[in-house]
């Protein structure tokens, strides 16, 4: 077997910048960014949601006022009918 043929797996620490909890696994990513945990050097990956801040993992419901989309949209296409005699 060719010896280039698999990926190198690397240390890596993914950081969730919502809640600064840190995932330490191996991956074939890599960054510019290195640190050291716990005397072992790891790629950082930073990302903005992750399953610890996700809605669908965490549980915490979202809502979206659509109230005011909706008049706005009937005002600004409102058509000028005439109500029926």
């Amino acid at each position: 077997m060719k010896a280039e043929g698999h990926p190198v797996l690397n240390n890596v620490c993914f950081l969730d910048v919502a809640t600064g909890k840190r995932f330490l696994t191996k991956s074939t990513m890599r960054s510019q960014r290195k640190e050291a945990i716990d005397g072992v050097d790891y790629f950082v990956i930073v990302r903005d949601v992750t399953m610890d801040s996700h809605p669908a993992y965490t549980g915490e419901k979202r809502l979206v006022d659509t109230a005011g989309r909706v008049e706005k949209f009937t005002t600004k296409f409102r058509r000028g009918t005439k109500a029926k005699a």
